[in-house]
């Protein structure tokens, strides 16, 4: 019997429990690289209830449907991690900070789970480590060719049972922006521990709750992202492990994310982040979940004023192009509603994987940057808008005449 593309949480990801309240529903929609090419024909194309939940056992926030792997993640994921400045210093940063903190020697292992095209683990090998990744799609033979060691796989505790048989235990395990999207979260801390050794610590870097609720950045919720993390989410998950959090801090990636340090109980003394962190979201409601409502609140109202804020450039004739088409633009343009008699199309880069497709579940074309300048529309729309204040300059630079438009958290025009 084939496996179903996807199945329904009913329980919760972390304790188990089945008390799962919904705070938000956005669409149904595809896999965000689910992006058919420009000129074909539109065709049958599985789409996935897009679901938010609470779990009121544990406060572990997370989605209400697992897509399966494989269609999340094709060997084709168009996804690159070296190609955003961003994501490099960041990558950057983590390895000089981790080292001290971690004691990393030269002889030491890292291991990056998810390491996608090798961008955090080269900054490793370059300082002398050795390193290995582990990569579900193609982006892993991009890392062996840089000459970046990489597992063509997905993690779990037979991998790290063969890699602790192969190369040994690890100083260090990483996992930047993956560990909220794999399924068998429980799986995936046994395999860690199994690879980690005396004192070792695992550091993972994901999209913070906190954040994500205050900055109302709910295009960030799509079916990669199975788990939304709070610092008393993740305590929760490793304390059933024998672990515990040690040290967090924020980093700037994705619009707002966190570094969390743990290690094994009693092995590393615990720093004042993280009280801090714990008592910041017991302010802000996460906890009780008191946060919620107005979040829901918020979203909709957010969507009333976008189009309140694009219907008379449309009526008028005016254009829209969409800047950038990163995942959390699937979301917004869905949830939204920006068809292709909205927003006329998304431009990207040159060299994108993205370019000459359509937005997944539109017929909203991502084409090339260039068309910006030369077609000169009225007004751009910013898709990765938490980075629109700094795009902005740099288009208008490049000779962008028309105005531009920050969607969320409150839809406004940007006056650069």
């Amino acid at each position: 019997m084939t496996e179903p593309l996807s199945r329904p949480v009913t329980h919760c990801q972390i304790c188990g429990g089945e008390r799962l309240r919904s705070i938000l529903f956005l669409a149904y929609v595809a896999p965000v690289n689910t992006m058919a090419k420009v000129g074909t024909r539109a065709v049958e194309q599985p789409t996935f209830p897009l679901e938010w939940l609470r779990c009121e056992d544990c406060s572990l926030v997370q989605i209400g449907t697992e897509v399966r792997p494989d269609v999340l993640f094709p060997p084709t994921y168009p996804y690159r991690s070296g190609t955003t400045r961003i994501l490099r210093e960041n990558f950057a940063d983590l390895c000089g900070e981790a080292t001290p903190i971690v004691g990393l020697g030269a002889d030491d292992l890292v291991v990056d789970i998810g390491s996608n095209d090798g961008t955090l683990l080269s900054n490793f090998h370059q300082a002398g480590n050795k390193v290995l990744g582990i990569e579900p799609s193609g982006a892993g033979d991009v890392a062996n060719a840089k000459g970046i060691r990489t597992w063509i796989g997905f993690f779990g505790k037979a991998t790290a049972t063969r890699a602790r048989a192969e190369v040994g235990t690890a100083k260090l395990i990483t996992a930047a922006n993956v560990f909220a999207h794999i399924g068998d979260v429980h799986g995936v801390v046994d395999g860690i521990l199994e690879l980690l050794g005396p004192k070792g610590v695992f550091i993972s870097e994901n999209h913070y709750l906190g954040d994500l609720i205050r900055t109302l950045q709910y295009d960030t919720i799509y079916h990669e992202h199975l788990r939304y993390y709070s610092v008393g989410s993740l305590n929760e998950l490793f304390g059933r492990h024998g672990m515990e959090v040690f040290h967090v801090r924020r980093v700037p990636t994705h619009g707002g994310s966190i570094r969390v340090y743990s290690a094994r109980k009693g092995e590393r003394g615990i720093e004042a982040s993280v009280a801090a962190f714990l008592e910041e979201e017991r302010q802000q409601g996460l906890g009780d979940g008191s946060a919620f409502a107005d979040f829901r609140r918020r979203v909709r109202q957010s969507k009333l004023d976008l189009h309140t804020l694009i219907a008379p450039i449309k009526r008028a004739g005016g254009r829209i192009y969409g800047i950038g088409a990163p995942s959390r633009a699937s979301t917004l343009i869905n949830y939204v509603g920006l068809d292709d008699g909205l927003l006329d199309c998304v431009v990207e880069v040159p060299g994108s994987d993205k370019l000459n497709k359509y937005i997944p579940s539109t017929r909203v074309p991502v084409l090339e940057e260039a068309k910006l300048f030369a077609d000169q529309p009225e007004y751009a729309l910013f898709l990765s808008w938490h980075i629109g204040e700094e795009l902005a300059p740099k288009l208008r630079e490049k000779g962008f005449k028309g105005r531009f438009i920050v969607p969320l958290p409150v839809p406004r025009v940007l006056e650069v």
